[in-house]
C-alpha cells in the first residue's frame, strides 16, 4: 500500500490553475524523484501533500486515510524546504528539538541534557558540530543538514519531503546527504527527492514523475530513462545538445581590472573584464567568489590590491558609489536578498527607477505602469499583470524582474551571483539567452559565478578558477571538466592554463 497518495486533486489560485487533476503515490523503500519546470506545480503539490494548503478536489491519502479529515495525519509527513528555517541566534541542540522539547517551570531548557540528546543525532547524521554551537557560526552546509535531522529526529514519520536539498550543500556534504538518504529509504520510508540537478537524480532516484502546467506528465522508473527524455517531459521540447551562450562580441577594451585584491576570504587575485565579456567564476562552496564581488562593490572590506574601472581608480568601501558607476551585483539569495517580496511586480521594478518616474510631487503611476509592462514583455516574465505580488513568482521570473529592473541603473558591469539557483532546465535557457544578449547588444560586462561546471562552460568566455580565496587558474570554456575540476578542488592551484579568446 502507497504511505502517501493525491487522488485526483486540484487547487486553484487568482487565474491560475496550479494542480490540475493530479494524482501521484509513494511508496514505502522507495525514493521518488518529482521534477519540474517552476510554475509546473511542485511546489502547490508538496504544500497540498504537507497540509498546508486544501486542494479544491480530491483527496490526500496518508497510510489509506483521508489526511484533509484528519490534519493529524500530515505530521507522518517530514518536509525540509529549500531555503534554511532555523533559528539562528539560537544552539544547534536547540534548534535541533524546537518546538518539541519542553521548558522546566522556569522557562528555561536544561542545556547539558539537550546536548547530550543532540550528540547521538549529530553523529548519526555526520555534522561537523557541536550541539552548543550557535547556528548562525555554523556553515550553510551544516544548517542544511541540520535541518534534515530535526525533520526525522522528533516525529514518527513514514514520508520525508526533500525540497532541493543540495543547493547549499559542498560536494562532500552531498554524498553525506546521500547516504542518509540511502538508510532512510532502506528503514522502509518514502522520500521525496525534488530537483532540478538530472545528475543526482539518476545517482540517487528509484522512479521520477514529471510535472508541467500544473499536470503529472508521466512516470517511470530512473533505469529505463535518460536526461534526454527528462527534459522533453520537463518542456515538450527535445534537449538542445551542445548548446553554448558565452558572447560573440566582445571588445578588446577592459573595462575593469583588479590587481592583487586581497580581503577577508580572497587573497592576491588579479582578473581583467571586457566589455562584452561573460567571465566565470567557479571553484567550490566557501573558495571567495561571493566575498570578492561584494568587496569589489563596497560592502566588504579589501585588505590591499587594486582596482581600474573605466581607467580610473576604484573607490573602495562605497556600495552607492559602486552602483553609480554601473556595477551591478545580483545577489544568490534572490527570495532573502533580491526582492521586496510583500511589493508587487511593479514596484519591484520601478524601485530603482524612482527618479525618472517622478511627475510633479508624486509618482506617475502611468509611468511605473508603463515601465512594468515593459519589462514583463522584454524579459517574458510570466505573470497576469503587474499587480501580482513577487513572491508568488517562480524563481525564474523573480530573476527575470531582478535582472530588469538592474537595467534601470544602466549597469557597465553586471554580477551574476548563482543566477540559475533553484531554476529550472528551460527556464536556465532562457537566463543564458538573456545574459548572451545583454554582453552582445549592450556592450555589458558580464562576471557570472556559478557552482554548476556544465552551466560555467557553457556561457563563459573565459573561467576564472577559485581555490581557497587564491586564483586556481584562468581557462577558456573548450577546456575540459576534468581539468577544470582539478583547478577548483585545488589539484592545480598553482599551475595556470590561458588559452587564445573566442
Amino acid at each position: 500500500m502507497s504511505v502517501l497518495e493525491a487522488k485526483n486533486i486540484s487547487k486553484k489560485f487568482p487565474g491560475v490553475l496550479a494542480l490540475d487533476s493530479v494524482d501521484i503515490s509513494f511508496e514505502p523503500g522507495e525514493i521518488h524523484a518529482v521534477i519540474g519546470e517552476n510554475g509546473a506545480g511542485k511546489s502547490t503539490l508538496i504544500k497540498c501533500l504537507t497540509g498546508v494548503y486544501t486542494p479544491e478536489e480530491g483527496e490526500v491519502l496518508v497510510e489509506g486515510r483521508n489526511a484533509i479529515k484528519n490534519k493529524d495525519l500530515f505530521k507522518k509527513v517530514a518536509y525540509v524546504p529549500q531555503e534554511i528555517d532555523l533559528f539562528k541566534h539560537m544552539t544547534v541542540a536547540e534548534n535541533l528539538f524546537m518546538p518539541f522539547e519542553k521548558f522546566d517551570i522556569k522557562g528555561t531548557i536544561n542545556q547539558g541534557e539537550l546536548g547530550k540528546k543532540a550528540l547521538p543525532i549529530l553523529e548519526k547524521f555526520n555534522i561537523p558540530v557541536s550541539p552548543s554551537d550557535l547556528v548562525r557560526d555554523i556553515s550553510v552546509s551544516s544548517q542544511q543538514l541540520l535541518q534534515i535531522a530535526r525533520a526525522v529526529s522528533n516525529v514518527d514519520y513514514e514520508v520525508l519531503m526533500l525540497d532541493e536539498p543540495t543547493t547549499s550543500l559542498t560536494v562532500k556534504d552531498t554524498r553525506i546527504l546521500f547516504d542518509i538518504v540511502k538508510r532512510i529509504a532502506s528503514e522502509n520510508k518514502a522520500v521525496v527527492f525534488i530537483s532540478h540537478k538530472l545528475e543526482e537524480i539518476f545517482e540517487l532516484c528509484d522512479v521520477i514523475t514529471v510535472f508541467r502546467n500544473g499536470k503529472r506528465i508521466s512516470y517511470a522508473k530512473i533505469s529505463e530513462v535518460d536526461d534526454s527524455w527528462i527534459v522533453k517531459q520537463m518542456t515538450g521540447r527535445e534537449k538542445v545538445l551542445d548548446q553554448k551562450f558565452y558572447s560573440e562580441k566582445v571588445s578588446n577594451e577592459n573595462i575593469m581590472e583588479v590587481k592583487k585584491l586581497s580581503g577577508e576570504r580572497f587573497h592576491d587575485v588579479s582578473f581583467n573584464l571586457r566589455r562584452g565579456e561573460i567571465l566565470g567564476f567557479t571553484g567550490l562552496v566557501g573558495a571567495g567568489r561571493s566575498e570578492l564581488m561584494q568587496a569589489i562593490l563596497g560592502i566588504l572590506p579589501i585588505y590591499s590590491g587594486e582596482i581600474i574601472f573605466e581607467g580610473e581608480p576604484w573607490k573602495k568601501g562605497d556600495s552607492n558609489w559602486s552602483v553609480s558607476k554601473g556595477y551591478i551585483y545580483l545577489p544568490e539569495e534572490r527570495k532573502k536578498d533580491g526582492i521586496l517580496p510583500m511589493l508587487s511586480i511593479r514596484e519591484n521594478i520601478s524601485i530603482t527607477a524612482l527618479d525618472s518616474l517622478r511627475s510633479g510631487l508624486g509618482l506617475s503611476r502611468t509611468k511605473e505602469q508603463d515601465l512594468a509592462d515593459d519589462i514583463i514583455k522584454l524579459y517574458d516574465i510570466k505573470t497576469p499583470d503587474a499587480d501580482k505580488q513577487i513572491q508568488f513568482l517562480s524563481g525564474g521570473n523573480q530573476q527575470k524582474v531582478i535582472i530588469g529592473r538592474s537595467m534601470n541603473a544602466k549597469p557597465k558591469v553586471l554580477v551574476f551571483d548563482e543566477p540559475t539557483k533553484g531554476i529550472d532546465v528551460g527556464t536556465k535557457i532562457e537566463i543564458y539567452k538573456l545574459m548572451k544578449r545583454l554582453a552582445e547588444e549592450e556592450q555589458i560586462g558580464i562576471i557570472m559565478i556559478s557552482s554548476e561546471m556544465e552551466e560555467i562552460m557553457k556561457c563563459s568566455n573565459r573561467i576564472i578558477a577559485l581555490y581557497d580565496g587564491h586564483n586556481a587558474g584562468e581557462y577558456d570554456a573548450s577546456t575540459d571538466d576534468r581539468t577544470l575540476l582539478g583547478a577548483i578542488i585545488g589539484l592545480n592551484k598553482v599551475k595556470q592554463v590561458t588559452s587564445d579568446e573566442k
